[in-house]
């Protein structure tokens, strides 16, 4: 028997709104599906050469009213860049708020505009620590 991943889904209040955030990780749509009798649109994005890696965004036309709220059985998203403080400063460039610095040059961790949190990991070695990331604080939880 052999299991394979799918894709991880998160449920998306602003569509387009979260999709930016995941253009700017460098995520591109890789397949749409829009349901007009279920009344909604579900996009996947993965990164560039990696279609088999995709988040799942789930968007309800009617928003998600009755709807599960509790999200504590899910963790993260990960993604590995190739400069984290690169990467950290392209999102806070775009608003995005770095909830855990890349202090380390190793790892940082953000939340997309549904409140997801976003794991981002250097690719190979650690980069060496430098400001403004080495002495950032923990903004909100992650």
């Amino acid at each position: 028997m052999t299991t394979r991943y799918l894709h991880t889904m998160v449920r998306v209040l602003d569509l387009e709104k979260t999709m930016a955030f995941f253009r700017l990780l460098g995520l591109e749509e890789t397949r749409r599906i829009d349901n007009d009798k279920g009344r909604f649109t579900l996009v996947f994005m993965a990164p560039p050469g990696q279609p088999e890696c995709p988040v799942e965004l789930t968007h309800n036309w009617d928003g998600d009213d009755g709807l599960p709220s509790d999200s504590r059985h899910f963790g993260h998203l990960a993604y590995r860049v190739e400069n984290i403080y690169d990467m950290c400063q392209k999102l806070m460039d775009a608003g995005v708020t770095i909830n855990r610095p890349p202090r380390d040059g190793h790892m940082a961790f953000v939340r997309s505009p549904d409140n997801v949190s976003i794991e981002l990991l250097q690719e190979g070695d650690d980069l060496p620590p430098q400001e403004p990331w080495s002495s950032m604080e923990n903004t909100g939880h992650w």
